[in-house]
This record gives structure tokens, sequence and C-alpha cells, in this order.
């Protein structure tokens, strides 16, 4: 008798252990296809994130480029018969802008282009002179990292592709400093504002997006004394 009720009390375990053996490999296959669609989830997040990473810094480089490329054709189409030497050299300029922005688009894609902050600063400088603008830069914020060049100079970019897309401008103003601890680029100009010409298209949306994941703010609209003001901040690195 007592072995009947060992035999039972076994086969009884014996049960138990083999059902929790079926529940926990149940389980088990549950959690490796939760964790084959997490993987799959990622995947397609890091796809879609690239994407937008390639269409906003293409939109940003090309629209940039291109208006230079534009506003050189016109000035050397002016100056074809009353000076042919300077229309040369903006036929030069122009060669150089589209070679560099092959470049551009060849480094976009692959991820790796860092412009430096003096480098943006040069090209703002062209671009409104091109447009006849006149170019104020003023910069005092000292060595800055390069990822803190990075943003900033997408932020003078954008900020001086409006100015010469729309603004009607005479003037623009391009500011490099400190307050307190953040850094800040301000670009502003005398012309229409923003009434006028909307902004419209992805420039400052994507701008902002960028300045977002650094940690940083984006203002823009009218300026206190007129025009079209564009303020970027960020937080130290």
């Amino acid at each position: 008798m007592h072995v009947g009720a060992a035999n039972t009390a076994f086969f009884g375990f014996m049960t138990l252990m083999i059902g929790g053996m079926i529940v926990a490999w149940r389980q088990t296959m549950v959690l490796v296809a939760e964790l084959r669609e997490a993987r799959a989830e990622v995947a397609r997040l890091a796809v879609s994130e690239e994407r937008l990473r390639f269409a906003r810094d293409l939109h940003d480089l090309l629209g940039h480029s291109l208006s230079v490329i534009v506003l050189k054709s016109e000035l050397a189409r002016r100056l074809a018969d009353a000076d042919p030497q300077a229309a040369v050299r903006e036929v030069r300029e122009i060669e150089a802008v589209a070679r560099q922005s092959l470049v551009e688009v060849r480094e976009a894609v692959t991820g790796y282009r860092s412009r430096g902050l003096a480098e943006e600063l040069d090209q703002a400088r062209s671009a409104l002179s091109a447009a006849g603008i006149d170019p104020v830069v003023r910069v005092s914020a000292g060595p800055l990292s390069a990822g803190l060049e990075s943003v900033l100079g997408w932020a003078v970019r954008e900020g001086v592709t409006n100015v010469v897309r729309h603004s009607g401008a005479r003037r623009c103003e391009i500011s490099v400093l400190r307050r307190g601890d953040d850094v800040v680029v301000e670009v502003r100009d005398d012309g229409r504002g923003p009434g006028a010409s909307p902004r419209a298209g992805s420039g400052l949306p994507g701008l902002s997006e960028r300045m977002a994941l650094a940690g940083g703010t984006l203002e823009a609209g009218p300026g206190e004394e007129g025009g079209f003001r564009l303020v970027a901040t960020l937080p130290p690195a």
C-alpha cells in the first residue's frame, strides 16, 4: 500500500514536471516570436530613420547649393558683356560649387558628411553677396566641438537659404555667440519678413528636428525691427 502511494506521488510529480516543461517551452516559443517581431520592428524603424536623414540632408544640401548656382549664373550672364573676366570668375565659382555639391551628396549617402562652421559661414557670405545682399558676420563663441559646429552649420545654411530665396533683403546679419553656457546662431535680415513670403517646404521643420535631436531649440519668425529672424540654441556638448 505504501508502494502504491509512492508510485502515485511519483507519477503525479512527473506529470506536474512534464506539464511545467510544456508550459515553459510554449512560453519560450512565444517570447522568441515576440523577440523576432521586435527585431523586425527595430530594423524597420532604422530604415525609416535613415530615409528621413537622407531626405533631410539632401534637401538642405541641394537647396542651398542650387540657390547659389542660380544666383551666380544670373550674375555671370549680366557680367558677360560688361566684364567678361568677372563673368569667367563667376563661372569658375559655379563649377566649384557644383563639384562640392557632388562631394557632399556622396558623403550624405554614407552618413559621414561634416562641414565646419567656418566653412559654412564662408559659403553664406558667398551666397549672400551673389544675391546682392550685404553679409555681416560676427563670431564670438570661441572654440566649439565638431558636433556643435555641425548642427550650427546646418542652422546657418538653412537661415541663409531662406534669406536668399524669400527675403528681398539688402542686409543679412549672422551672429555666433554664447548666452550663458549655450551656443547661439542668429540669422536676421531686413527684408519683407515671413508675412509677405511664407517659408513653405521642409527646411525649417527639418532643422527643428536636427536641433531637437541635439538637445537644442529653434526659433523662426518676424524680427523685432522687421524682416525675418532665425535663432538656433544648443547646450554645451
